[in-house]
C-alpha cells in the first residue's frame, strides 16, 4: 500500500491541466460493447478505474491497445464471455454499466452486484426495474444479476428518483431496442450528455440531450467511432479548492467553467477572485482567509456531491459558521472524524455537518476511506501546519491522475511512499 506525506502551509501557485473525465470515459468504454467495430477513445485519464474496466472488458473477450498516454483503441465488438465477474466488479460501482449493453446486443448478461466506495447503498433496483419495462427477464441470485431478453422493446421509462448510472444504462440498452424509448426524470450530468454525443456519433438516434426527458429511437446496429471525452469537472474543481484552502492562485486549463457553475458560485462567496475563459478558470485567493458558506448537494446542475468533502475541508478554516448538507449519499461524511483529528470543529447532525471555522489545522496521521474523502484530507493537509500522513492513498488513484505530481508542480510539498 501507499501513503502520502504532506508538509503543509504552502500556498499553491501556477497552472494545471485537467485530465479527461473518469465519469465520462467509463460509460463510453462500456458503450464499446454495443459497436460492431472498434472505437478509439481520446483524452482518457490514467486511473485505476479505467484499468479495472479494461480488465473487465478483456475478461469478456475484448481487446485494447493503449495508443498514447490518453488514447485507447478498444475492440469489444465480439464478446465471447457475457459475465462481469465479482473479482473485477467488487472495486468499482460503474461496472453495472456492462448490463444494459450486453443485454441489448447479445440478449443475455450475468453481472455481479457492484462494489465501489462505501459512501451509501446506491441500490441497482432502478436499473432492473427499467430493464424489465423494456422486456428483460431478470433474477438476482448469489450476488449476481442474471438478465435475458428475446429483444428489448422501447417503453416509457420514468425514474422515481434521479440516478446517473441507471440513466446511462437505459440509454445504452435502448439504442439497439426496437421502437422508441422515452426516459423521464433522467439525470442531466454533463457526462451523460457526453455519452449521448458519442453514441449518436456511433449511429444512435438520441434526442433531448441535456434535458430530463431523453428520447432514444432504436437502431439495428452501432458503428465504431473516434471520440474525445470531456474534461473532468470534479478534478478541476478539486484543484481550485486546493488553491483556495492554501490562499494561493492557480489556472486550471482544459476545463469548461459552465459545468461547475455551482462550485464557482460558492468559491466567489468565500472570497475568491474568479476569472473564466472558454476552457480555463483562474482563481486567486490573494492570501485571504476564506469566508464561511453553506452548501447543499443535489443532482446536476446543483452543487455536486463529489465536491462536498472538499468543501467540508475548506470550511474547517473558513471565517464563521458553515453548514454542509449531503442530499445524495447517506454515508458520505467519513472524512469528518479525520478532519476533527486535525483540529477541525465539526458536528455531524443527520445529513448535515455544522462547522465553526478555525484559523488553522494541524497535521496528523489520517486514514483515507473513499475517493472524495481522500481528496478532502489531501486539501486539509496542504493547508495544515506541520506534517500530515494519509494512509490508503490508493483511493485517490480511482479518480485523480497523478495527483501528487500535479500538486508538486503547483508548489506543494507532497510525496508518495510505500508502506
Amino acid at each position: 500500500m501507499y501513503k502520502l506525506i504532506i508538509h503543509g502551509g504552502k500556498p499553491l501557485h501556477g497552472s494545471v491541466k485537467a485530465a479527461g473525465s473518469k465519469n465520462s470515459s467509463l460509460p463510453i468504454l462500456f458503450a464499446s460493447i454495443l459497436a460492431d467495430a472498434p472505437i478509439t477513445l481520446n483524452n482518457t485519464p490514467q486511473l485505476s478505474d479505467i484499468s479495472t474496466t479494461l480488465r473487465l472488458l478483456m475478461s469478456m473477450g475484448a481487446d485494447f491497445i493503449l495508443e498514447s498516454n490518453s488514447s485507447l483503441f478498444v475492440d469489444s465488438s465480439k464478446l465471447n464471455n457475457l459475465v462481469a465477474d465479482y473479482n473485477l466488479v467488487k472495486t468499482m460501482r460503474a461496472s453495472i454499466l456492462a448490463l444494459g449493453p450486453m443485454l441489448t446486443k447479445y440478449g443475455k448478461a450475468k453481472v455481479s452486484l457492484p462494489g465501489g466506495c462505501a459512501i451509501g447503498t446506491r441500490p441497482v433496483n432502478l436499473h432492473l426495474k427499467a430493464l424489465k419495462e423494456l422486456g428483460a427477464s431478470i433474477k438476482v441470485e448469489n450476488g449476481y444479476i442474471y438478465a435475458k431478453s428475446d429483444g428489448l422493446v422501447g417503453a416509457n421509462i420514468h425514474f422515481d428518483q434521479i440516478t446517473v448510472t441507471a440513466t446511462e444504462n437505459i440509454i445504452m440498452a435502448a439504442t439497439l431496442a426496437k421502437d422508441t424509448t422515452t426516459i423521464s426524470n433522467a439525470a442531466q450530468e454533463p457526462e451523460i450528455s457526453d455519452l449521448c454525443h458519442c453514441l449518436n456519433k456511433m449511429g444512435a438516434k438520441i434526442s433531448g440531450i441535456n434535458t430530463s426527458n431523453i428520447i432514444v429511437k432504436g437502431v439495428s446496429k452501432l458503428n465504431g467511432v473516434e471520440y474525445s471525452v470531456c474534461s473532468d469537472r470534479i478534478e478541476a474543481a478539486t484543484y481550485l479548492v486546493a488553491a483556495a484552502i492554501t490562499g494561493g492562485s492557480i489556472t486550471v486549463k482544459n476545463t469548461n467553467p459552465k459545468v461547475i457553475h455551482s462550485v464557482l458560485e460558492k468559491l466567489i462567496e468565500i472570497g475568491a477572485d474568479i476569472k473564466t475563459g472558454n476552457q480555463s478558470i483562474i482563481l486567486n485567493m490573494k492570501d485571504k482567509r476564506p469566508k464561511a458558506v453553506s452548501i447543499k448537494t443535489g443532482a446536476y446542475p446543483n452543487f455536486p456531491t463529489d465536491m462536498q468533502a472538499q468543501f467540508t475541508a475548506l470550511s474547517t478554516i473558513a471565517d464563521g459558521y458553515s453548514s454542509i448538507t449531503e442530499n445524495i449519499f447517506e454515508n458520505r461524511f467519513m472524512h469528518v472524524p479525520e478532519l476533527i483529528r486535525m483540529g477541525a470543529n465539526l458536528t455531524l447532525e443527520n445529513n448535515t455537518v455544522v462547522c465553526k471555522g478555525v484559523k488553522s489545522l494541524t497535521g496528523a496521521h489520517l486514514m483515507a476511506t473513499d475517493l472524495r474523502a481522500s481528496a478532502s484530507l489531501v486539501l486539509a493537509g496542504l493547508a495544515a501546519k506541520g506534517t500530515t500522513i494519509i494512509d490508503r492513498a490508493y483511493h485517490l488513484d480511482r479518480g485523480y491522475e497523478t495527483i501528487e505530481e500535479k500538486l508538486k508542480l503547483l508548489g506543494a510539498d507532497i510525496e508518495r511512499v510505500q508502506d
